[in-house]
């Protein structure tokens, strides 16, 4: 039986998305059965979201708003919620990641997080042995959010060639986010270049960094070690990032190039592999055509 025990809405978004979610129910007069059935889930979940032991998606809130007639309350809340999944050291860096108006950053092994595909995205995250992945998983695929707004920032990407050619999950999945990084050809507030093996030595051998400029705030720079990350606005540190970014798009291939390098990349390393099946047909024939 799911536990009946009062939140404290104060507590956190996800205890307030859960004790509105309850007050909503029960004003409207519904079972957790019966708003499940009208949700097309079941009522362990409107329980277990309700005493936060389940965070709810976008989907979710949306259809809730939907149901409980709430006018987008639950839809402009769970943006809060499963921002509140992020590590307590990256939230700060989400929050002005969302108010950036340019963003650039350099990757030096993986695929920036708001490029990342859902599935990429679970492979990345997964190495972290986190306890709450799908949470994690969720929160990312939210921050993506910032790309499809009306006035989204001006983003500028610079890959390493290595965060290509690094398998993450399987094949399909490389192919599929190969493939996401070649659709924002025709996005025209991302641009990506990327900066091949044959530039040698670079700018930013030490690793990736993140630069955000704004419109009311000061610029600020963002890097990452083992355990956490690290902002600063410091005029010093801005002038060096913003030099060496610098020589980094001038190393980095065109936009044109780096597609096309992309679009070899995945032909040639991540190319459709037939299955067992496929496999056994394939076998079947040959030995059919040995046999004439």
């Amino acid at each position: 039986m799911v536990n009946v025990r009062e939140l404290d809405p104060s507590a956190s978004p996800l205890d307030y998305f859960g004790y509105e979610l309850r007050r909503k129910r029960e004003e409207a007069g519904l079972t957790q059965k019966e708003l499940g059935s009208v949700l097309f889930c079941t009522a362990s979940l409107i329980g277990q979201i309700e005493t936060t032991l389940k965070v709810p998606t976008r989907e979710f809130a949306e259809r809730a708003d939907a149901a409980l007639m709430t006018d987008g309350v639950f839809t402009r809340l769970v943006g809060l919620v499963l921002r509140s999944q992020l590590p307590s050291w990256f939230q700060p860096y989400a929050e002005m990641e969302a108010k950036a108006a340019y963003i650039s950053t350099y990757q030096a092994q993986m695929v920036y997080g708001l490029l990342q595909t859902e599935a990429y995205a679970r492979a990345v995250l997964a190495t972290g042995m986190p306890d709450r992945l799908d949470e994690l998983v969720a929160a990312r695929m939210e921050r993506q959010r910032i790309l499809a707004r009306e006035q989204p920032p001006l983003t500028w990407v610079v890959l390493d060639e290595a965060a290509l050619r690094r398998p993450v999950g399987s094949p399909e999945i490389m192919r599929e986010q190969l493939a996401r990084l070649l659709n924002f050809r025709d996005h025209k507030w991302v641009r990506i270049q990327v900066l091949p093996f044959e530039a040698g030595e670079h700018a930013s051998l030490i690793g990736s960094f993140n630069f955000l400029r704004f419109a009311e705030h000061p610029d600020i720079v963002y890097t990452e070690d083992l355990i956490s990350g690290h902002m600063t606005a410091n005029p010093d540190t801005l002038r060096e990032a913003s030099l060496r970014y610098a020589h980094l798009q001038a190393s980095a291939l065109s936009v044109e190039d780096s597609a096309a390098l992309i679009t070899r990349v995945m032909e040639e390393h991540y190319a459709h592999t037939p299955g067992p099946d496929e496999r056994a047909v394939a076998q079947v024939l040959v030995q059919r055509q040995h046999r004439r």
